[in-house]
């Protein structure tokens, strides 16, 4: 990556191998910065070939420890799918589907495919999805916000082994990446979303914007915050760039 300071200073960080950072990964504290402390000005990504075939599986469970225990046995397995998301039944009822829902996708020749369907057959009751399943899933977040006019979304980051607590916690449509811990929950009001966020010190991700003022949008910074504003000073000590982007504070 390279950044441009306030000062006019170009400044790279990291290299063309993947193991490249002693210290702090500039790299990653510039995304995470949200605009506050540099501009990007040029990113190398690595890059691989499209897979042969894609395909996106849907394994349907009654109950949310048994799909926690789907998860998990895929996790454990030799399978390295794509994305792992898994519905609660208020989001999966929205598509026209019921239960839990792990969908799972996948991606590979088409050996590769058959291995997928073969295994996870063992897992739940399977069904192939298709292209509307693929995008429905894809475009949850833009559909139910243009869907509901009052729609807010909010953020909830979690361990793996949380995301079953945050589901049984928070009543309300549930799509979580259960890869990684990153949970979506969906609301009618962004009052109600607000209240979750709080109670959870989540980030309302998505708000209307008519509202967005009036929103305790970041959730109270952590112990590490008095280091966020010590490299703040250092990099942008007058506070020009995207001033009160992050927790309204940086």
């Amino acid at each position: 990556m390279t950044f441009a300071t306030v000062e006019g200073k170009l400044v790279k960080s990291g290299g063309m191998v993947v193991k490249n950072v002693a210290g702090l990964d500039m790299g990653k504290l510039m995304i995470g910065s949200f605009g506050t402390l540099a501009a990007i000005a040029l990113v190398n990504f690595k890059l691989q070939p499209m897979p042969q075939v894609e395909r996106l599986f849907l394994l349907t469970f009654d109950t949310l420890d048994a799909a926690i225990a789907g998860r998990d046995r895929i996790l454990n397995s030799v399978l390295q799918p794509a994305s792992i998301d898994l519905l609660n039944p208020a989001a999966a009822q929205i598509l026209g589907w019921t239960g839990h829902v792990l969908a799972v996708q996948a991606g590979g020749n088409a050996l590769v495919i058959e291995r997928y369907e073969r295994e996870l057959r063992q897992i739940g009751s399977l069904r192939v999805a298709d292209v509307a399943d693929f995008t429905a899933i894809q475009e949850f977040t833009p559909w139910y916000l243009a869907t509901f006019e009052k729609g807010a979304v909010v953020r909830i980051s979690c361990t793996l082994s949380q995301i079953g607590e945050v589901m049984q916690a928070v009543h309300a449509p549930i799509v979580a990446r259960a890869g990684t811990g990153i949970c979506y929950a969906y609301f009618n009001s962004a009052e109600a979303a607000e209240a979750v966020s709080s109670a959870r010190k989540a980030i309302i991700e998505f708000a209307p914007e008519a509202q967005k003022a009036e929103l305790n949008l970041w959730p109270a910074p952590g112990p590490d915050f008095e280091l966020m504003k010590r490299i703040k000073h250092m990099l942008d000590p007058e506070h020009l760039l995207n001033r009160g982007r992050l927790y309204r504070q940086i």
